[in-house]
């Protein structure tokens, strides 16, 4: 992943693309190949190796073959490089719907689907995984306003499947932070409201999933800004990666510095919140939309 990157024309690397790119970089280096040598070998402008490297583009197996070769890599280390990048090339469960996903939002299904650890921060609605049928209807009705109702039940479908990754065996840590004030925006009225606190109430028993709210008498606090989400990935090969969204686009950050931020402007949110608070709190909003 770059070090930041506007949501518009990214591409949407499987995580196991994004492994084995640092993996050929890492070859590249070790053999101490430059990016101008790997490119003569292919033919190619350096450009394109640092794209294949960045998991920007697929990866073509004949390509990865003579990258190898060059590198001086075996016979046995080239197929199963080859195979992986074959599997690596292979579209998401998500793929199916390219017709509602925006290119933007592909890369972070993708991130979400192969973290082990999620950090996400939330000052307007209930995060995307969390949401139940009615209440993500209602948000996605609001989003796209014209949207035809058979779109719509996709976006909506789209976003419950994405849920799954919550009830896998080795499903990751979900670690939720919201401001008091996505309990008071009344999404879709009562009663849709009462289910969603229901949810939440729920998964916030669930050993891997924290759901903290901080409450209105915090103050002004050091995360009051965009949503965020902080993707952590159990493959030493990849970093951490945020991705953070304003109005008219999406930015994919990896530098040390701006993931460090973020996780500290998380851990600062999650200290104004305490498990008993945020629950007593989503048991007083609950009564109200009663």
């Amino acid at each position: 992943m770059g070090e930041a990157r506007s949501g518009a024309g990214t591409s949407a690397p499987t995580v196991l693309r994004m492994i084995l790119g640092r993996r050929l970089q890492e070859m590249r280096q070790g053999a101490g190949a430059s990016l101008e040598d790997a490119a003569r070998a292919l033919r190619v402008k350096p450009l394109t190796i640092r794209r294949l490297e960045k998991a920007e583009v697929g990866l073509k197996p004949l390509y990865v073959e003579k990258l190898l070769q060059t590198y001086g890599a075996g016979q046995h280390e080239i197929d199963e490089f080859v195979a992986l990048a074959e599997r690596a090339n292979e579209p998401g469960w998500w793929h199916a719907y390219r017709d509602v996903l925006p290119s933007w939002f592909t890369a972070y299904v993708s991130l979400e689907t192969g973290a082990k650890i999620l950090h996400t921060y939330e000052p307007h609605y209930v995060t995307g995984l969390l949401q139940t049928y009615q209440y993500a209807r209602a948000v996605l009705r609001g989003g796209f306003p014209d949207e035809s109702e058979e779109d719509l039940e996709r976006r909506v479908d789209l976003r419950l499947r994405r849920q799954s990754l919550l009830v896998k065996p080795d499903a990751p840590t979900l670690r939720v932070v919201m401001e008091e004030a996505v309990l008071h925006r009344a999404v879709g009225g009562p009663e849709v409201m009462r289910d969603q606190i229901d949810r939440l109430l729920q998964v916030s028993e669930l050993e891997h999933v924290s759901v903290g709210i901080v409450p209105f008498s915090a103050g002004a606090h050091v995360g009051a800004c965009a949503p965020f989400t902080c993707f952590r990935f159990e493959e030493p090969e990849l970093p951490d990666i945020v991705y953070s969204e304003i109005l008219s686009a999406s930015m994919y950050l990896d530098q040390r510095s701006d993931v460090s931020a973020h996780l500290e402007a998380h851990d600062r949110m999650s200290l104004l919140t305490s498990s008993a608070d945020s629950r007593t709190l989503l048991n007083r909003m609950r009564k109200e939309y009663s």
